[in-house]
């Protein structure tokens, strides 16, 4: 594996530090945040039942949201 040399700023690089974990070198740190995942990589963290319970909180939240527009845009409307 070859290398190269780069330049970044003061900033670039104290960030890239603040990231760096124990025993990780800078390439570590870059290969690890330019990862590129799929979302498939997260099928079976969940059991079907916490799936549909995160589903049904969502859709509550989302009719929640809507009562919340309603409420607001007749109030709007009334001036």
């Amino acid at each position: 594996m070859g290398s190269r040399n780069i330049s970044i700023s003061d900033e670039a690089y104290h960030k890239l530090r603040d990231m760096k974990m124990k025993n990780e070198s800078f390439t570590d740190v870059i290969n690890r945040l330019t990862k590129k995942t799929s979302i498939l990589e997260l099928k079976g963290l969940l059991s079907i039942s916490e799936a549909d319970s995160i589903l049904n909180s969502i859709e509550e939240s989302r009719k929640l949201s809507r009562k919340r527009l309603e409420s607001v845009e007749s109030e709007f409307n009334k001036k």
